[in-house]
């Protein structure tokens, strides 16, 4: 067998910790805007962000959260989740003109048993895709191959979606 590095994987492992020991929810960012770049905080909307994936299925993968802690879509307002859509509309707007998909895939994972690996605060996905880029890696090695770095993505989205 052999072997590719990809430290961002560790990263991830590491920080996972025991499911026993509450963690920090990842998408209660509060105002402070003076990390959204290290946090790769794309767009602040009124009632949800934008953020980058950090272990994407694809460049671009990116998420729109709400600011309120909340479970499920259930109990958000009206006014999130058309707020929600219309971010989803902006991203694929931004996406399609920086990397040229021929598609996405725009969910959410809501529970553990639909795959949720934050469960306490609902989100949704768009990543895009493209003919071919699901290949063996994902599949047999458990792993990602992406063509450009996080911070690469950021830069390039970033102009498009702050843009008015």
């Amino acid at each position: 067998m052999e072997f590719i590095w990809s430290p961002w994987r560790y990263d991830y492992m590491a920080s996972a910790g025991s499911p026993d020991v509450p963690r920090p929810c990842v998408f209660c960012i509060g105002e402070d805007r003076r990390h959204d770049q290290e946090r790769l905080i794309l767009y602040r909307g009124n009632l949800n962000f934008i953020i980058l994936n950090l272990f994407p299925y694809t460049s671009g993968h990116l998420m729109i959260a709400p600011y309120a802690h909340l479970r499920s879509i259930v109990n958000a307002s009206t006014d999130q989740t058309s707020e929600m859509m219309s971010l989803c509309k902006r991203a694929i707007e931004a996406l399609t003109s920086v990397y040229h998909p021929e598609g996405f895939n725009i969910g959410m994972n809501l529970g553990h048993v639909a795959g949720a690996g934050v469960r306490e605060h609902f989100h949704l996905h768009v990543v895009p895709r493209w003919a071919g880029d699901s290949n063996f890696m994902t599949i047999t090695g458990e792993t990602r191959v992406l063509p450009e770095e996080l911070t690469t993505t950021y830069r390039r989205l970033k102009p498009l979606l702050s843009a008015v």
